[in-house]
């Protein structure tokens, strides 16, 4: 942050003396002799730090001029930083002006390292009330985009029926939840619904894919880092957890936390506090986690890679997710709602699934679950040139697909990299290293187009 200083006084004495004063420190200050356009400078210049005199009118020193100015700015700005301008006589005025909002004030003649001591201690209340602000605004930006979920948790199949009673039972107690399955079953979707039904429902729902982060990135991701804790950390940054407070928070892909980050996250649920990195003060935290992996977490416990005392903190409850190759019908209510769903978007009425369609779609092994359903369905309507999609509308034929094929089937390459994927995925069961090596990519790089696919 590069503060901008605004110096408010009648006197263009004063106004010069100040300037000079703290232009040694600071790069960015402005003089202004009448307050009436103390409002409109504060908008053209985004002022940080406002030093207003508390009089401006010759013979007349009751200190009613800053006050009222002084309720103006906050008025408009309440997250500025006041500082008031004033006589040795009238410290009352200036304690008065104090009590109304100021954060500070100066005695006229003031000493100059006390001003400069004052004007820096403004500056880090201002970084203070930007940060509060920002978190306040991602906070709510988060539960907005919560409230927008649109639910795709649908089901009547018995499996389902059992995930969504102990959901019921599980959400409203605030326990740690962790919830396994194949990629696409929906953990994620599983994990807001919790969150929905619990009594945090009103405070944000954060969910953090850890697939993502990279390893030298885990601990300020998650936890924060002060300005220069380490390269390139130019400012100060708040974590996961800290964001997360009082809501939910959803790590996705847990089991890829890395063994010597593992032992913080126990301490941190364990004492409700994290520490920054490059910082020594604990901050209080109070989350609920929900945690996810489509990783056999015992067998990892077992090679040594996974903590047991982490699995038994994050695992208070567990849910397991069925494939969607086990949900029977469920195969075909999900289809039809996403049919809805994309008919809508891309304006293709009155689309219908044929018989011959419901049936492919119930024998297709579905290694992407839902989401690869869910993605099917879109292309087809996408592609789609009559009211009734038909086998030749879905891309999940049996035969080879040939060089010539995919080129006659409208497939981009965006389109034929993710059906790759897909294909690995259910072919190595759902085993992420596995599917990295067989498709030629690594780890990261593999789950940074899941991201990007929406796999």
């Amino acid at each position: 942050m590069t503060p901008r200083i605004l110096i408010v006084d009648d006197k263009k004495s004063v106004l010069t003396a100040l300037e000079m004063l703290l232009q040694t420190e600071f790069d960015n200050v402005f003089t202004l002799t009448k307050p009436g356009r103390i409002i409109s400078e504060i908008r053209n210049n985004n002022i940080d730090i406002v030093l207003l005199d508390m009089n401006f009118r010759s013979g007349i020193n009751n200190g009613n001029e800053g006050i009222f100015w002084l309720n103006e700015i906050l008025k408009h700005y309440p997250a500025l930083v006041v500082i008031m301008i004033t006589a040795y006589g009238d410290v009352e005025l200036a304690v008065r002006a104090v009590k109304e909002g100021a954060f500070n004030f100066i005695l006229k003649p003031w000493d100059n390292n006390k001003l400069m001591s004052t004007v820096h201690s403004a500056v880090e209340l201002r970084k203070s009330r930007i940060e509060n602000s920002s978190l306040r605004t991602e906070s709510k930006n988060l539960k907005k985009q919560f409230s927008n979920t649109e639910y795709e948790l649908l089901g009547n199949s018995e499996p389902m029926r059992r995930v969504l009673k102990l959901v019921q039972k599980v959400a409203p107690t605030g326990a740690n939840v962790l919830i396994t399955g194949e990629n696409g079953t929906g953990k994620e979707l599983i994990a807001r619904e919790i969150h929905r039904q619990s009594g945090r429902c009103n405070e944000v729902f954060l969910s953090v894919d850890l697939g993502a982060v990279s390893e030298t990135l885990f601990e300020s991701e998650l936890f924060g880092h002060k300005k220069g804790a380490f390269t390139d950390a130019y400012e100060d940054r708040t974590g996961k957890f800290e964001t997360a407070n009082g809501g939910t928070l959803f790590l996705d892909e847990i089991a890829n936390i890395p063994l010597s980050l593992q032992k913080k996250i126990l301490s941190a649920l364990q004492t409700r506090t994290i520490t920054k990195v490059g910082d020594n003060k604990p901050v209080e935290v109070d989350i609920r986690l929900i945690s996810a992996t489509n990783s056999n977490i015992d067998e990892l416990v077992q090679a040594g890679r996974f903590r047991e005392d982490l699995l038994y903190r994050i695992n208070t409850i567990h849910i397991e997710l069925p494939p969607l190759r086990q949900r029977g019908d469920d195969i075909i209510l999900l289809a039809k709602f996403f049919l809805e769903k994309y008919s809508k978007k891309y304006n293709k009425k009155e689309l219908r699934l044929s018989e011959k369609v419901k049936e492919k779609l119930m024998k297709h092994n579905w290694p992407g679950n839902v989401r690869e359903l869910q993605h099917t369905i879109e292309k087809a309507v996408i592609l789609s040139d009559s009211g009734s999609l038909t086998v030749d509308s879905f891309s999940i034929k049996g035969k080879k697909q040939t060089g010539k094929y995919l080129l006659e089937s409208g497939l981009t390459l965006e389109d034929m990299e993710k059906e790759m994927i897909l294909s690995a995925i259910g072919e190595e069961n759902s085993n992420m290293s596995n599917v990295a090596r067989r498709l030629g990519i690594t780890r990261q790089t593999l789950y940074n187009k899941i991201k990007k696919y929406g796999i």
